[in-house]
């Protein structure tokens, strides 16, 4: 006797051979093969062969004739294994098939306007781009996203059990010269005034030390108005680390041991080298010309994965355009231990606690201690061409809380986009996020960006200068 069952997933009908079964899901293909049609129905969990026999079901065949690909279906049937040599080894459970008995039509599609069983290769970024919500349905893209959020939860996993808080930041805030150009948001309530989206959790990480959380983490949204390229967008990703009381080495040694063990778990099949090489940053540029050098042996080999660490960083360096004396991680960052005394005379020649995290190639983090005595804190500002005024406006809420009792802290935030891009093989952050921007940061789907209505301008007291054409 056959006995029914619930919904199960395509990739799961070896389990439930001369049983009963529901599959929903879509239309992957249909094939015609001597009065038998052949579909194979896509869900989750992959594929399941499903076949419509007129001999058996007449009516029921005369149905599934008008299936089309992207439909979405209800089928109740039984599974069966198939006959010896029409097995499929390729797909999950593929020695099987469905004997369909019933079929629902639940929604019927248009003809799509991309093939989306590829990998999408061959199709143009502006088309996947605008059809993502389809170009999301094909195998590659479903894997990337499913072990971005399988790595997202190692890291969180990982991190609480070791007494981390997981903590949000506010993604309004205000506008401080960090690097990158702001994304600014008017103010209905405040005319004339703007919020910005954070570039990074910088100073609300600080903050949280002087709270006495001491050990904070977040999968943090940032922002940043810059010029894309294959591993930047608009918005990005990052896992954002800070810890009281703390070292580089500390610092670094939980992030290599974090990772190794993620990708022992995760991709096992991925060949990496361990404790990870540390090259001082003069070395580097001497021996490879780039901070960010791509130690693997064989390029070719896309499951070599080769991280390093550089150190040593310069405090401050020259802009190639302006001259100016600028960071070269950030303003917060924390003198190497005797640096601060050539602050007043050979800044140039400053060290700092800066440590990267590279890989094949590509910079996945920077991380460093900060700079916690305010009197410090200012004289940077100043060398960086600020006035106290100006840093006492921007930055003012930062050195008051100094002010009262603040520990030596440090930390690091690995870009999550860049770090999946390399472990999946892509060759972009575009292919490893559900709705990213296209290389000149539009979202093609959404239409964005895009004009707003007069009333709207009007209530946040903004008017668009249009220039002439």
């Amino acid at each position: 006797m056959i006995r029914m069952k619930g919904r199960i997933l395509a990739g799961e009908i070896s389990k439930y051979e001369g049983e009963e079964v529901k599959l929903k899901g879509w239309v992957d293909s249909r094939r015609d093969h001597g009065g038998l049609i052949f579909i194979d129905v896509r869900d989750r969990s992959g594929l399941a062969q499903v076949v419509f026999n007129p001999k058996k079901d007449k009516k029921l065949h005369e149905i599934a004739e008008e299936l089309r690909p992207e439909w979405v279906v209800a089928i109740r049937g039984e599974v069966v294994k198939r006959p010896k040599g029409m097995e499929n080894p390729k797909i999950l459970g593929g020695e099987f098939e469905v004997v369909a008995l019933k079929l629902e039509v639940l929604a019927q599609a248009l003809p799509v306007p991309l093939d989306v069983t590829g990998d999408g290769a061959d199709v143009g970024e502006e088309i996947r781009m605008k059809y993502r919500y389809l170009d999301l349905r094909r195998p590659r893209m479903q894997k990337n996203i499913r072990m971005r959020d399988k790595v997202i939860k190692f890291f969180r996993d990982y991190l609480t059990a070791r007494d981390f808080v997981e903590i949000e930041t506010p993604h309004l805030s205000k506008s401080t010269p960090e690097g990158a150009r702001d994304y600014v948001v008017p103010s209905r309530l405040h005319a004339g005034k703007f919020y910005a989206l954070p570039q990074s959790p910088q100073q609300y990480k600080q903050l949280l030390m002087v709270a006495g959380f001491e050990k904070y983490f977040q999968i943090a949204r940032v922002f940043r108005d810059e010029d894309t390229r294959g591993d930047r967008q608009p918005e990005h990703t990052q896992l954002d680390i800070e810890m009281s009381f703390t070292s580089p080495e500390e610092v670094m040694s939980l992030v290599e041991e974090m990772v190794t063990e993620m990708i022992g778990v995760l991709y096992s099949e991925k060949r990496i080298e361990t404790p990870w090489p540390r090259l001082d940053y003069a070395d580097a540029m001497k021996k490879y010309s780039t901070d960010k050098p791509d130690l693997r042996k064989d390029k070719n080999d896309p499951n070599e994965v080769a991280f390093c660490w550089i150190v040593d960083f310069p405090q401050f360096e020259l802009d190639k355009a302006t001259k100016q004396i600028q960071p070269v991680h950030h303003m917060f960052v924390e003198p190497a231990e005797g640096g601060a005394d050539l602050l007043d005379s050979e800044p140039l020649k400053m060290t700092s606690t800066q440590y990267d995290w590279v890989c094949n190639g590509y910079e996945l983090a920077s991380g460093s201690l900060r700079i916690t005595d305010p009197t410090l804190q200012m004289k940077v500002f100043k060398l960086l061409g600020m006035s106290e005024e100006k840093a006492r406006a921007d930055f003012g809420h930062l050195l008051e809380a100094f002010s009262f009792g603040v520990p030596p802290h440090g930390g690091i935030a690995p870009g999550i986009d860049r770090l999946v891009m390399i472990l999946q093989n892509e060759p972009n952050i575009r292919e490893v996020i559900a709705f990213p921007k296209t290389g000149d940061g539009r979202d093609l789907m959404m239409d964005s960006p895009s004009e707003v209505s007069k009333k709207q301008l009007k209530e946040l007291h903004l008017k668009i200068d249009k220039k002439e054409k």
